[in-house]
């Protein structure tokens, strides 16, 4: 049992269904972390909850106990309006996250009985849409996806019991705080129902919404002054831009780490880190917010399973992904938001498991360092590089387009435009002028004056009055 993360509660002491008991020996769970063994009771006790627990406390398996006990305590007759529509709804803020709370849903309400839906962006519209009409117990949903059904007529939201919202501060990143509090407002009120909310940093507006939307919620914190777990060895190295490639290849082969993820701050240089990885010999994959949900779901089940080796990601991937065995974290770029620091580096040391967070602070991003370390409240310790750790690295070639401009972009670049295309024949074309001859000057073109009616002397001449045209507020005299 690891210090920090087991405790001694048994599940076993905890007053749960059978069912739920059953299912969580199965699953080979008995003893609680301390976010559960403090959560639990209370919300089994049918009260609210927002707590507060490190990336990787099992934050998700505690209120996922609590929404099927209080489901199971509180059935819903037969002839009651709501039949066949949502019973609990969990909101989270990415895709990934919400396909992990489903994977340990169906884990921990095997024997439940309950059915469940999906509603996330990326694929599966029509199909989501259908299992939705059907009828679902609990909907698992990011805030987008699912706003486009409710507006549809798909399902109501009228006989929602339990209410979930995980990593609410992530909500407030992506900009999902009207979509959460457009849904909130359409749920019976806060006193009908069991409200949960977990994430791994309660801020001030986090715990506004809880208090705004929640039934006198009891704040839980665990672990809150220590934001980065014991477990997780961190350093920090400082490379000029141009070593980063081969200090990066050389600490993957000087530490022959199997599973690991590396964090960079913009999807244009995903694909250039690829490339020269995969050239030298790495099995490397990409995910980032332009890699359909397709892909990348088949991208993590090949990572899970050790097919690839090394992720290369943005912060699309920082929340919600369980993976075990991660064993190395690079931060080849330095997030800017220090937030982002603590959920990148929770990707890795999960489950009382150990793990290493080397970030790179290089001639870029090395400003973010300080508000990192003011934010988690220690120093990184630095490393030294030696000629020994920058590996030797063969060039790939870059023949793709995309990646050209990519490369482009990121060295402050303008890409090259393509070429105007050719007028269509039926297109009127515009007449050219008369070449002028050597010497003279191009003949001005007559400018049409305007005058008073009075002044007009030649009978021929037309008349010309000034009349006005309003377009947006804005006096234009027109001629003619």
């Amino acid at each position: 049992m690891e210090k920090n993360y087991l405790t001694d509660h048994k599940f076993t002491e905890l007053e749960l269904p059978e069912v739920l008991q059953r299912a969580l020996q199965e699953a080979n769970f008995s003893q609680c972390t301390a976010i559960q063994s403090e959560s639990l009771p209370t919300a089994l006790a049918g009260a609210d909850v927002a707590g507060q627990a490190q990336t990787g406390s099992g934050k998700t398996i505690a209120f996922l106990l609590a929404a099927y006990n209080y489901l199971l305590n509180n059935p819903v007759a037969d002839d009651m309006k709501g039949k066949g529509q949502p019973r609990a709804l969990m909101l989270a803020p990415t895709r990934e996250l919400a396909l992990q709370i489903y994977r340990d849903a169906e884990v921990i309400g095997k024997h439940a009985g309950f059915s469940m839906g999906l509603a996330y962006g990326g694929t599966g519209y029509t199909q989501q849409r259908e299992t939705l009409q059907k009828g679902v117990d609990i909907l698992i949903a990011t805030p987008g996806r699912m706003i486009d059904y409710f507006k549809q007529g798909v399902f109501r939201l009228d006989s929602i019991q339990v209410l979930v919202i995980d990593e609410a501060d992530r909500m407030f990143e992506l900009g999902f705080i009207k979509d959460i509090r457009f849904l909130l407002r359409r749920l019976p009120s806060p006193e009908e129902r069991l409200n949960l909310l977990f994430s791994a940093t309660l801020s001030h507006r986090v715990l506004e919404l809880a208090y705004e939307h929640m039934n006198n919620p009891q704040v839980i914190k665990v672990d809150a002054d220590h934001l980065v777990v014991e477990r997780v060895e961190e350093i920090v190295y400082y490379p000029a831009n141009d070593e980063k490639i081969a200090l990066l290849a050389g600490l993957l082969r000087r530490n022959n780490a199997e599973r690991t993820l590396v964090f960079i701050n913009t999807k244009h240089a995903a694909e250039t880190i690829q490339n020269w990885l995969q050239t030298n010999g790495f099995s490397a994959g990409v995910m980032s917010g332009d890699v359909p949900q397709r892909q990348r779901e088949r991208l993590l089940r090949e990572f899970t399973e050790g097919t690839v080796q090394i992720l290369v990601a943005t912060d699309v991937a920082a929340r919600g992904l369980h993976i075990p065995g991660v064993s190395h974290v690079f931060n080849y770029d330095l997030p800017q938001d220090a937030e982002d620091y603590v959920h990148r580096i929770g990707r890795t040391a999960r489950a009382g498991a150990s793990g290493d967070a080397i970030s790179f602070a290089c001639e870029r991003y090395a400003f973010s360092l300080m508000d990192i370390e003011e934010y988690i409240g220690h120093s990184i310790p630095k490393g030294d590089i030696t000629e020994d750790m920058l590996l030797t690295l063969e060039k790939p070639e870059f023949t793709q387009s995309k990646r050209k401009q990519s490369s482009k972009r990121e060295r402050g670049q303008k890409p090259q435009r393509k070429s105007k295309p050719a007028p269509r024949k039926d297109q009127p074309q515009k007449k050219a002028e008369p070449p002028q001859p050597v010497g003279e000057k191009p003949a001005k073109k007559p400018s049409v004056q305007l005058q008073d009616e009075s002044k007009v002397t030649s009978p021929h001449r037309p008349t010309i009055r000034p009349v006005s045209k309003k377009r947006d507020d804005v006096e234009v005299p027109a001629i003619g």
